[in-house]
């Protein structure tokens, strides 16, 4: 990943910087005006506890600092599952009130409005977003364990072929900041349900005899779920930051408890 900007409060993708047609970005947790123990100092998320003023202060932040214009700016309440919301001129032709009922329970989106800011928020889980140069697409997604045993990346991937008529090769790739294998220790139930619905989990998987506990590779499983939809692996940027390990830098979760800041990956096309 490289820095986006000069006290490093962003950062981004090499694979996708070169891109016109965008703007995209992942907040670093320091440089902003959270206070609270676990939230400091960069939060942009409404839904883990964070004060109201300190998060729209560090909103206003983040658009001071990124040179694009946005128009609308989309945060979804996740949950750890499947649902994927295309921001379309529908959704943002609703209420407030209709927008926010639409976006609880949603883990992916996509759109192809152009100053429409789509973002996840994640603190261990693994942050993705693509764009489909060919067709003016773009998508993040929010794949914990539990999306990711749901298929949640390769379903977002089949909305966009539906509704955009986007091609596995018309794709760029990226995840971002998210627990590595060496910090996501898991039991032995959620090796089985993965082994439950058929995925090659001893392939991303490791056992510590040790410790009677599983390990996790998140980031290899969701990237041989793009190879199998046809993503080659020269399309996929993998920032392999852990943020368990650099929890000063991107907020986690196991580190901080859930009651803690979280990382933002955003993503918007320009024209």
């Amino acid at each position: 990943m490289i820095s986006l900007t000069p006290k490093n409060t962003l950062w981004g993708y090499e694979s996708l910087q070169s891109e016109e047609g965008i703007t995209h970005f992942v907040t670093h947790r320091q440089g902003g005006y959270s206070t609270k123990a676990g939230y400091e100092s960069f939060n942009l998320s409404p839904y883990s506890g964070d004060d109201d003023d300190s998060v729209q202060q560090n909103r206003d932040l983040l658009f001071q600092s990124l040179k694009q214009k946005i128009q609308w700016f989309i945060q979804p309440h996740q949950i750890h599952q499947d649902t994927i919301r295309i921001i379309d001129d529908d959704f943002l032709h609703l209420s407030s009130e209709k927008q926010k009922e639409q976006l609880d329970g949603v883990d992916a989106l996509i759109t192809n409005i152009p100053h429409c800011c789509i973002t996840v928020a994640t603190a261990d889980c693994v942050p993705i977003m693509a764009y489909d140069n060919n067709n003016q697409v773009v998508t993040v997604i929010h794949s914990g364990w539990r999306g990711t045993l749901l298929r949640i990346v390769e379903r977002s991937m089949e909305q966009m072929n539906q509704h955009f008529n986007t091609r596995p090769e018309d794709l760029k790739v990226c995840l971002g900041p998210s627990i590595s294998l060496d910090a996501f220790e898991v039991g032995s139930e959620v090796y089985s349900a993965f082994k439950n619905e058929k995925f090659d989990v001893d392939s991303f998987s490791l056992y510590k005899p040790s410790t009677g506990k599983y390990h996790l590779d998140l980031w290899k499983c969701i990237e041989q779920s793009l190879e199998r939809i046809g993503v080659s692996k020269s399309q996929i940027e993998i920032s392999n930051i852990c943020t368990y390990t650099n929890y000063k830098d991107f907020f986690s979760a196991r580190r901080l408890g859930i009651k803690s800041g979280r990382t933002i990956s955003g993503i918007l096309l320009n024209e």
